[in-house]
C-alpha cells in the first residue's frame, strides 16, 4: 500500500469512530461541527467582498495559467499563454497568433513575479514552456501576454523563470541535454556533443519585449529547478541537476546510480562581466559562455541524488535542497560557499567546473521522522520552512536555524510543489500555504478514469497547521505564486487613444480600403452593432473577392467596464475578443466563396443577438 494513503485511511477510520459515538457523546459531535464551521468562516468571502490574495498556478500541459482567489480558492480566470484559447480568441488575432508562432499547445511551468528588492512588485509575471522552448511575460495590468520568446540552443526550460532580485534576468536552464542548435548527434556522443544550456533572458519594460542576453554551456545533465539569491547573496543563483550519470535510456534506473548529483551555484554578475569582456562564443546568434574556458563564475555543490527543488531562505543566507529519493533535506550556507570558493576548498572538477567540498558548504542535514520524498520548500515570516513530502503525502514544518521538526500535516495526495503567501520573497506573510497535489483519487465527484488534481489551502496562523479548503485543478499545477491582491493595479478600461495605429473612434470614420488583393477594414464594435463602413448603406457588411487577404482592424468604443465584444466569422474558423477601449487586428485569406455571418460572441447588451453582419466572398 502506498505510504501516502495511510494518513487518509487513518482519517477515515477516525471519521467512522467519531460517527459511531456521535449519539453517545453529543459534545464531540457539536465540537466537530463547530470546527467545520470555523474553517468555513476562514475561507468564506461573502458577495461584495474580495479575496486577500491572488494565486497564479501553472496550467502544465494545458499551456495556460490559472488564477485563483485566496482564501476562497475560487478560480476566477484562465489566462491563455502558450496555447490558443477559443474562449478569448487568443491565437486568432494578429498579435497573439504571431506570438504563438504556429504552435498549438504548450507546457507551462513555474510562473514567477517580477521583483523589486526581492519583493513582488505586482507588475509582470513570467513563465516558461517546456514543450516548445519558450518564455512568456504577462502584464498584470491587463492579465494578458505581452511577448513570447523562442529560446535557441535549448530543449525544455523546465527550470523555470525565477527572477533575480530586481528582475535583471530570468534564468532558464534546460531539462533535456541536446547539441547546440539541436543539431543531429548520435547518443553515443552524448558526453562530448550534448550540452545542458542555461539561458539568461532580460525584459525591456519600455518595449515590453523579452530578449536573450547570453547562454552558458553546462555539462550534458538535466537541470530541474532554480532560485535566485537575496540580499547578501543577490548576485548569485542556484539550480539543481540530475542524471549526472549521463544515461541516455531507461533514466528511471540508469539516472539514479550515484549517491549524489549537484547544485549549480553561479554568480550572474560575473557572467554578465564575462559577456561584456567578450569571453564567449557566438553560436546560432547567441553569445555562449564556456565555464571550462572562462572560470570564476560557476561552481558545483554535491547534493543527495535526484534533487528537485532548491530554495533560498528569505534572508538570503541559505539555500535548501534534497534528493527525491532521500529522506533528508540539506541546508547549505552561502557564506560557507563563498569562503570555500575563496580558499579553494574543492573536491575535484567536472567538465572544468570546480566541485565545492560538501562538508565546507553544508550547514546541517534535516531528517524529519518517517518523512519521505522531500521536493520543495517554502517559508514564513517566523523562521520556519515548509517542505512537501511526495511519498509520505504531507507538508513538514521545521526550524531553519535548528533543523527541528515542529509540525506536519497530511494532504491528499503526493504534493509536488507548494506555495506560501509571498513565500519565496524576502518578506513572506506566513498566513497560508497551498499544497499542489499530483494525485486526488476520490476527493471529488467522479468524472471517470481521469481524476482532477487538487490544491489544498493550509492555515498557518494557529498552533498547528490545518487544511481548511480544497480546490480541484485540471491539469496539475507545476508551481504557483501567491501575491497580495492590493499589489496588482489592473486597468478596467483601456484608455482612448486616437493616435493608436489602425484605431477608429467615430462611426463615420469606419471604412473599407482595398490595397491590391488586400482588403483592410477599419471598423468599430459598440452596443449593439458592428460598423465596417460608416458611409455605406449597409454599414455592417464587407464584400471581398475569393483569394483576397482580409484584414479587420476593430476598435471597441464602449468605454464602460466589463463590456467586452467578440468578433467571429461563422464557418471561417475566425474568432477574437476586443476589450473596452482596445483595438485588435485579425488577418485571414478569404479562400472560400460564399456568405458568412459575422457575430459578437460575448454577451454585451439586451440586443446582443442583433449584433451581427456579413462577410460576402465573391467567387472567382
Amino acid at each position: 500500500m502506498k505510504k501516502g494513503i495511510i494518513p487518509a485511511i487513518s482519517g477515515l477510520l477516525a471519521g467512522f469512530l467519531t460517527a459511531g459515538v456521535f449519539f453517545a457523546n453529543t459534545d464531540m459531535g457539536e465540537k466537530t461541527v463547530a470546527n467545520a464551521s470555523s474553517d468555513a468562516e476562514k475561507v468564506y468571502v461573502p458577495f461584495g467582498k474580495q479575496d486577500e490574495y491572488y494565486l497564479f498556478a501553472s496550467g502544465g500541459h494545458s499551456g495556460q495559467l490559472f488564477v485563483y482567489g485566496v482564501p476562497s480558492m475560487r478560480r476566477i480566470r484562465t489566462v491563455p499563454v502558450f496555447t490558443p484559447d477559443a474562449a478569448t480568441g487568443y491565437g486568432w488575432d494578429k498579435k497573439s497568433k504571431e506570438m504563438l508562432g504556429g504552435y498549438t499547445w504548450g507546457d507551462l511551468h513555474h510562473p514567477a513575479f517580477s521583483e523589486t528588492k526581492g519583493e513582488y512588485d505586482g507588475k509582470y509575471l513570467f513563465a516558461t514552456d517546456v514543450a516548445n522552448n519558450r518564455a512568456a511575460v504577462m502584464d498584470l495590468k491587463t492579465f494578458t501576454v505581452e511577448d513570447i520568446l523562442n529560446v535557441p540552443n535549448t530543449s525544455g526550460p523546465h527550470c523555470a523563470a525565477f527572477v533575480t532580485e530586481n528582475t535583471e534576468y530570468l534564468f532558464l536552464p534546460t531539462r533535456f541535454p541536446v547539441p547546440i542548435n539541436r543539431e543531429y548527434a548520435k547518443l553515443d556522443d552524448f558526453s562530448t556533443k550534448y550540452k545542458g544550456v542555461m539561458s539568461a533572458v532580460t525584459f525591456n519594460e519600455q518595449t515590453k519585449k523579452l530578449e536573450l542576453a547570453y547562454q552558458v554551456a553546462l555539462p550534458p545533465w538535466s537541470y530541474d529547478l532554480s532560485d535566485a539569491g537575496k540580499k547578501t547573496s543577490a548576485d548569485w543563483a542556484v539550480l539543481t541537476t540530475y542524471n549526472t550519470e549521463e544515461a541516455t535510456t531507461n533514466l528511471e534506473i540508469n539516472a539514479s546510480q550515484k549517491d549524489r548529483d549537484y547544485i549549480v551555484l553561479f554568480n550572474w554578475k560575473e557572467l554578465e562581466k564575462m559577456v561584456k569582456e567578450g569571453k564567449y562564443d557566438t553560436v546560432n546568434g547567441a553569445k555562449i559562455v564556456n565555464p571550462a574556458k572562462h572560470k570564476g563564475a560557476i561552481y558545483l555543490v554535491p547534493v543527495a541524488k535526484s534533487p528537485h527543488g532548491v530554495d533560498v531562505t528569505p534572508d538570503g543566507k541559505r539555500f535548501i535542497a534534497s534528493g527525491k529519493l532521500a529522506p533528508a533535506m540539506t541546508v547549505f550556507s552561502f557564506e560557507k560557499a563563498f569562503e570555500a570558493i575563496k580558499n579553494k576548498k574543492f573536491d575535484g572538477e567536472k567538465y572544468g567546473i570546480p566541485v565545492l567540498d560538501y562538508a565546507s558548504v553544508m550547514e546541517r542535514e534535516v531528517n524529519p521522522p518517517n518523512a519521505l520524498g522531500p521536493l520543495h520548500t517554502q517559508f514564513d515570516d517566523k523562521g520556519f520552512a515548509y517542505t512537501t513530502m511526495f511519498i509520505s503525502s504531507e507538508i513538514v514544518k521545521w526550524n531553519v536555524e535548528t533543523g527541528e521538526t515542529v509540525d506536519r500535516v497530511p494532504v491528499q495526495y503526493s504534493p509536488g510543489h507548494s506555495v506560501a503567501a509571498e513565500g519565496d520573497s524576502v518578506s513572506p506573510d506566513g498566513k497560508y500555504i497551498v499544497a499542489l497535489n499530483k494525485i486526488a483519487k476520490d476527493s471529488y465527484l467522479s468524472v471517470g478514469p481521469s481524476h482532477p488534481e487538487s490544491m489544498q489551502l493550509i492555515d498557518l496562523t494557529g498552533s498547528k497547521m490545518k487544511v481548511i479548503q480544497t480546490a480541484p485543478v485540471d491539469p496539475e499545477p507545476h508551481y504557483a505564486q501567491i501575491i497580495k491582491a492590493d499589489k496588482i493595479k489592473t486597468i478596467e478600461v483601456l484608455p482612448k487613444d486616437e493616435k493608436r495605429p489602425n484605431s477608429v473612434w467615430k462611426q463615420e470614420d469606419a471604412r473599407i480600403e482595398r490595397k491590391g488583393n488586400e482588403v483592410h477594414v477599419y471598423g468599430i464594435a459598440m452596443r449593439s452593432k458592428f460598423i465596417f463602413d460608416g458611409k455605406a448603406e449597409r454599414k455592417d457588411v464587407v464584400t471581398v473577392k475569393q483569394g483576397d487577404k482580409v484584414i479587420f482592424h476593430l476598435t471597441n468604443i464602449d468605454l464602460d467596464e466589463d463590456i467586452t465584444h467578440g468578433f467571429a466569422v461563422n464557418a471561417y474558423n475566425q474568432n477574437m475578443e476586443i476589450q473596452p477601449g482596445e483595438t485588435k487586428t485579425m488577418e485571414f485569406v478569404a479562400d472560400k466563396a460564399g456568405t458568412y455571418p459575422i457575430y459578437c460572441t460575448n454577451f454585451c447588451s439586451a440586443l446582443h443577438q442583433e449584433m451581427s453582419g456579413y462577410l460576402l466572398v465573391e467567387p472567382k
